[in-house]
């Protein structure tokens, strides 16, 4: 089965969309198998981290923004604004696609674990993940 999920994203930052997929697979009645998630964007990402203390998301995004910063004189590609090339330099140095087992009709996360949708623009709209189950 293949869904597409659509998320609607205002800011940088990591999103929590656990939910989204866990209600995809509960839908989906699989007993067993694997979830993957695909985005379809350049400049955002998707992350398993932590989803319990919101202070670990933070040093994540703020380590991210100092690793790439923005409006760095070395790029080219500016066209789109200040965060458009570190948004890309960001997404190749994280992950496009996910792949979660799926055991007994849920996502074999572990207890602190959570899917996140990593926005590194500023100002975006929708992304769109493909779920394949």
């Amino acid at each position: 089965m293949i869904r597409t999920l659509s998320v609607q994203v205002r800011q940088q930052g990591l999103h929590d969309i656990t939910a989204l997929v866990t209600d995809l697979v509960r839908a989906a009645d699989l007993a067993e198998g694997l979830c993957t998630l695909f985005i379809q964007h350049t400049s955002a990402s998707l992350l398993i981290q932590e989803n319990y203390d919101p202070s670990a998301r933070r040093d994540l995004e703020r380590w991210l923004n100092r690793l790439v910063p923005e409006n760095d004189p070395i790029y080219t590609h500016t066209l789109e604004g200040g965060d458009d090339m570190p948004a890309h330099i960001k997404a190749a140095l994280t992950a496009s696609s996910l792949s979660i087992p799926v055991v007994d009709g849920r996502l074999a996360l572990g207890t602190w674990q959570g899917i996140f949708l990593w926005e590194h623009r500023h100002q975006v709209g929708r992304r769109k993940i493909v779920v394949h189950m």
